[in-house]
């Protein structure tokens, strides 16, 4: 298991692009993003999600993103686009900004969210109907706002406008597209727009999909990173004055179908357990009933050993799993009592009554190296 490194990992690409801009940060700057690739007129931090190191390394031959891998670099933890993605946004690690995977028990509203698309975990009731402020849950203040410099946000049409996008985007203006021709042109527009200094975050997101439904290995999520570099190679040739950081929030890793573990079959465990597990699949959060927490704590060290390690939550938070410094207030409700750390390329995951088990082909979440290692690639124009 490969433990997230807070001074070269992802926080520390954001420590290093707000000093650039005239913003400060706790996080030590990136030793392998020096200051002169930061003086240029425009500077794109382009996040391919998915696009792990140890994919890029295997089928990655003759791109022009394998060609200017500068670093190995590590994701947050979880190694989820929900921690990851706030944490570009945010410039903070998980232990600051409080979003700890697509599913949270959010104590201060009673209850289990989506929280990218900001909705009850029961029913995709919109938070926001309910007079919940996306800015009340997530912890500090977005990366956006602390820059003395132009903010532009290039994010896909359907999610450019959600409460998660609008408040974390913080002053940055959004920039909306529908494909990757159009992302690619979207960027290449605010590259040449005028202005005197700009930061450009552009996210794509359609390697991770691929990923999930077939495998990260699969001939198609091959073919999509010769696609995205096909496109890339054109708009950066192009580009002047500009440099590209081109990284990603995490990888991923396939998972055998024996793999998947389905929490219904094991009722024993299910009664230790005063809410549904939370978190990702990979790094499940577990919320034990306390007359239960021997029981609890037998059955997944002897049933489960073979799947997972069972680590208090507690513990991570203060051995700096989520990041450095003071956690927010939040952080430790919001991962349970126990994590498990899911071996191998297991999965566990538990639903809502009535709803059946969803398992994906490609997962991340975990501490694999396919998933918490993601490339830095550096293009200076």
């Amino acid at each position: 298991m490969h433990k997230p490194d807070y001074l070269n990992s992802i926080v520390n690409v954001m420590s290093s692009i707000s000093s650039a801009l005239g913003a400060s940060s706790r996080y030590a700057k990136l030793k392998s993003l020096k200051p002169d690739d930061l003086r240029s007129r425009n500077i794109v931090l382009m996040v391919i999600d998915g696009l792990g190191y140890e994919f890029l390394m295997r089928y990655g031959d003759g791109t022009i993103l394998k060609e200017n891998v500068r670093a190995r670099i590590t994701s947050a933890f979880p190694s989820t686009t929900a921690s990851c993605i706030t944490s570009f946004a945010m410039g903070t690690a998980p232990q600051q900004h409080g979003i700890t995977g697509w599913h949270m028990s959010l104590k201060e509203i009673g209850l289990q969210a989506n929280i990218l698309p900001f909705t009850s975990r029961l029913g995709g009731v919109p938070l926001q109907l309910l007079n919940i402020d996306p800015k009340a849950i997530i912890g500090g203040k977005p990366f956006a706002d602390r820059l003395k410099a132009k903010c532009v946000h290039v994010l896909p049409k359907k999610v450019s406008k959600t409460p998660y996008t609008l408040a974390v985007a913080g002053k940055g203006s959004i920039i909306p597209y529908t494909s990757l021709t159009g992302f690619t042109r979207a960027v290449s527009r605010q590259i040449k727009a005028k202005s005197r200094k700009k930061f450009i975050y552009a996210y794509w997101p359609d390697l991770d999909t691929v990923g999930h439904a077939l495998g990260i290995n699969s001939r198609t999520a091959q073919r999509h990173l010769m696609a995205v570099n096909k496109q890339l190679t054109g708009m950066i040739s192009k580009a002047k004055n500009t440099t590209f950081i081109i990284t990603a929030d995490h990888g991923l890793i396939d998972t055998k179908a024996g793999h998947n573990i389905s929490i219904k079959k094991h009722p024993k465990l299910r009664e230790c357990l005063s809410q549904l597990l939370c978190g990702e699949g990979r790094l499940p959060y577990c919320y034990v009933r306390p007359s239960k927490a021997k029981q609890f704590e037998r059955y997944v060290n002897s049933r489960l050993k073979h799947a997972c390690l069972l680590k208090k939550s507690h513990e991570l938070v203060k051995q700096g799993y989520f990041g450095l410094f003071k956690p927010d207030s939040r952080l430790y409700h919001r991962v349970g009592d126990y994590v498990l750390m899911m071996k191998d390329d297991y999965v566990i995951k538990d639903e809502l009554l009535g709803q059946e088990t969803h398992f994906h082909r490609g997962n991340h979440g975990g501490l694999s190296k396919d998933e918490m290692y993601v490339p830095l690639i550096v293009i200076k124009k």
